[in-house]
């Protein structure tokens, strides 16, 4: 009789284990859906239930059927911006997620420049934040969805989360350079913004990559930690966790695009990256299944590393720059000019949250009459000891004018680099680059160092990117 027993009472547990519809955790109250758009909705249930789903801005509601696993996914309509909606799951009882929005939705994801808040980091501010912490205030329709800092060596299906309002402690604890882009964003479109926040400070792009995309590179990249039993550590650098434990889980919430705030943990091996990045944007949108959602991303600032006149991050904002080519539908927010030399988190991510929005009024939300991308390098022209250098995604020409130009060197056939005079001539609007040491110039370089303040804008005040015309080897 008691096993029996014991017999009915695991068959009630199997059969109530999800008597009531459960739901991922970035599902949840305060949650912003994207406008317009079929968007996905999914979770758990008693295996082979009907789940109906009623959202209150339509006039019909779904219906899906669980698997065997108790496992089910819906897609349903959703309106142009507005709310506060809610959304109701019935299996047989209940559950009401309320005040959801309907606007823009960005998943937003890098290393610690991403990752630092707008309260910012111990002893490490953010420029211009009390009035904003202080004048926070719960109507504005920006919401937050934090992703815990965990790992996992197989993809995971959920995380503990939650969507935060626009309070001064929900503000506070946002990605500032997210935050900020989203602010730009709702005063400009004036639609309800959410932002999904998954970063880890010191992380390579290795990391972040599922092992479908990492598997081309495996001659390259170690992935063998992915099969074994053996403990994860040191957790942010292992390639393969952070997709699996702060990406996977919310692979099906329908997205608008993607920014992206990363590079500095991969110095060093800047051609492997330059391969790299364009892998990972790739897997990432064939496994959202969004199309070539927009991916905007911002090029790493100045900053000392292995000393201030070195070359490091010059190879890596070089490859960074390159990767707009490589990368359909993308775009990078220049920083050349905010970067600080003792600081690695330069303080000023209000600029570069409202780069990253230019870029995305300007290409996604097809917003124009004002500049987005800041000159970029496209060639040379060689006259007599002078080399004249040429500029795309400047309509308006280079500025300052006629105003001589630091960080540019000049060489010559023998390939050493002399200090150079750059002045963006008045008769011609070009910018002209020479140096009396150097009579037959050939090639010609711009803040190809570790730190500088950059000094060459469009006529919009957005900076160009460090260059260089040749492609000689750099010790």
């Amino acid at each position: 009789m008691k096993k029996i027993a014991l017999i009915a009472f695991l068959a009630f547990i199997s059969t109530t284990l999800f008597a009531k519809v459960k739901l991922p955790g970035v599902l949840a109250d305060n949650m912003v859906l994207q406008q317009q758009s079929q968007v996905q909705l999914w979770g758990k249930a008693k295996p082979g239930s009907i789940v109906n789903i009623k959202p209150s801005w339509a006039k019909r509601s779904y219906t899906t059927t669980t698997g065997k696993d108790g496992k089910w996914i819906q897609k349903i309509a959703t309106p142009v911006a507005g709310g506060p909606y809610e959304i109701t799951f019935n299996d047989g009882e209940k559950t009401t997620l309320k005040n959801i929005l309907i606007g823009e939705v960005w998943f937003c994801s890098g290393q610690s420049n991403m990752e630092m808040p707008v309260q910012g980091f111990d002893r490490q501010p953010v420029n211009n934040i009390q009035d904003i912490l202080i004048k926070a205030k719960k109507e504005v329709p920006i919401r937050f969805c934090n992703i815990p800092r965990i790992t996992a060596k197989t993809p995971q299906s959920d995380c503990e989360t939650r969507w935060e309002e626009h309070t001064p402690e929900g503000v506070a604890r946002a990605s500032a350079t997210a935050y900020f882009f989203a602010k730009y964003l709702n005063e400009v479109l004036d639609v309800p913004i959410g932002l999904i926040i998954s970063n880890w400070g010191g992380s390579k792009v290795e990391p972040w990559m599922s092992i479908e995309a990492l598997t081309p590179f495996k001659d390259e990249v170690d992935i063998s930690h992915l099969a074994n039993d053996k403990p994860i550590g040191p957790k942010q650098v292992l390639p393969g966790v952070l997709y699996n434990a702060m990406i996977s889980p919310v692979i099906n919430y329908t997205i608008k695009g993607m920014i992206w705030y990363q590079g500095e943990s991969n110095r060093g091996q800047e051609e492997l990256y330059g391969r790299l990045m364009p892998a990972f944007v790739k897997d990432l949108r064939q496994k959202w299944g969004l199309g070539d959602f927009p991916f905007y991303y911002v090029q790493i600032a100045p900053f000392q590393y292995d000393g201030v006149d070195k070359t490091s991050s010059a190879k890596l904002r070089e490859v960074q720059l390159r990767n707009m080519n490589e990368i359909p539908n993308s775009g990078m927010a220049v920083t050349l000019d905010i970067g600080e030399k003792t600081k690695i988190h330069p303080a000023e991510k209000e600029r570069v949250g409202n780069r990253l929005a230019y870029w995305a009024l300007a290409k996604t939300y097809n917003k124009n009459n004002f500049g987005y991308s800041g000159p970029i390098y496209k060639s040379i022209e060689i006259k007599g000891n002078k080399i004249y250098v040429n500029f795309s995604n400047a309509p308006k020409g280079v500025a300052p004018l006629e105003t001589e130009l630091p960080d540019f060197e000049i060489a010559g056939a023998d390939k050493i680099f002399y200090p150079a005079k750059a002045i963006i001539e008045a008769q011609s609007g070009r910018l002209g680059v020479s140096s009396p040491q150097v009579p037959n110039p050939v090639a010609v370089r711009y803040a190809y160092k570790n730190f500088v303040v950059g000094s060459l804008f469009d006529v919009y005040g957005l900076p160009a990117s460090s260059f260089r015309s040749d492609n000689w080897e750099i010790k």
